[in-house]
């Protein structure tokens, strides 16, 4: 069965991939990157070739587009976080293919006026696709700047008319051990959960991505339906979403259970607050130009270089405590 993106735009209207590379030419503007948190560090396995430091982001006004260059489609497919396939960067690209993305529901629950269980094309509906270039920071110390396609959140949970007792949203992913091996080692108390608050789920940059590199999403990556937030650590990106539920009080989240001290719930990007076994102040970009090993650290930016969009959803907070 071929996996359904919605909606499927004509042939005509996809950009092919020769002019998909050469789009800082063409247009002089970029688009403009996660993945699952791992309990070590990047430095314990080679990572996939990268390029030079990319130079500081430039971004649209509305976070959508940076110059930066981006991530090589096979480093983004083949160097993924996945635990339900696997613990090694590797795995998920091996193992993924078990997965089953379509035919594919979603249940819409808690506190809203509108739930129940949607195939994933009435979920999205009528919310057309959108392309955006994010980049995105992995809490191991490394980083991507991927080309999404995808839904924003708030527009398809405003579907739902959440009530007044809806303070958090909660996700969770898919847990089925004839498609996702890796279940059978109790890695994290399954199925893996995520969370964010209201308001930032409501936030423009937030993004439910079905595609990436025009293409639909590959398993490896979080098909057929995933959350991309872009000024929060990787992990906070829940892939595979089988179940969204609106909550009064701050839902549990997978990492955060297993080890309290390095994960909390907020995970917004933040240079200043080490991990308690490495530094958060830099990070190894993997853009990809098979010219390094690694690539070079750069500097960290708050909220991932999103401060200026998102830095008010925090205002008066203690984000060491809140971290």
């Amino acid at each position: 069965m071929s996996r359904y993106r919605y909606p499927r735009p004509p042939a005509s209207e996809i950009t092919p991939e020769g002019v998909y590379r050469r789009r800082r030419e063409l247009m002089g503007l970029g688009l403009a990157s996660p993945l699952l948190a791992l309990a070590g560090c990047a430095g314990a396995e080679d990572a996939p070739t990268a390029a030079a430091p990319a130079p500081a982001p430039t971004d649209t006004p509305d976070g959508f587009r940076t110059r930066e260059t981006l991530t090589t489609e096979r480093d983004a497919t083949t160097y993924n976080n996945f635990y339900e396939f696997g613990t090694g960067k590797a795995d998920p690209a091996q193992n993924a293919h078990t997965l089953r993305p379509s035919p594919w529901m979603v249940v819409v629950g808690g506190e809203a006026e509108v739930t129940g269980v949607f195939p994933l094309e009435d979920f999205l509906r009528p919310h057309a696709v959108q392309e955006r270039i994010y980049r995105l920071r992995c809490v191991e110390g490394w980083s991507m700047v991927l080309p999404w396609e995808g839904v924003p959140l708030g527009e398809v949970l405003a579907r739902f008319r959440p009530t007044s007792k809806a303070k958090y949203v909660a996700f969770t992913t898919l847990a089925e051990r004839d498609q996702m091996p890796g279940l059978r080692w109790p890695v994290l108390d399954w199925p893996y959960r995520e969370g964010l608050r209201m308001d930032e789920a409501m936030h423009p940059l937030s993004l439910l991505a079905t595609g990436l590199f025009g293409k639909p999403l590959p398993n490896q990556n979080g098909a057929p339906l995933r959350l991309v937030v872009p000024w929060k650590y990787g992990f906070k990106s829940i892939k595979s979403i089988v179940r969204i539920e609106f909550t009064e009080r701050m839902p549990p989240t997978s990492w955060n259970q297993s080890q309290p001290s390095e994960y909390g719930f907020y995970s917004n990007v933040n240079p200043a607050v080490d991990h308690p076994r490495w530094s958060q102040a830099s990070e190894r970009r993997i853009a990809g130009d098979g010219n390094r090993v690694f690539a070079n650290r750069i500097p960290t930016l708050p909220f991932n270089g999103y401060a200026e969009h998102v830095a008010p959803l925090y205002t008066g907070m203690d984000l060491r405590k809140w971290f």
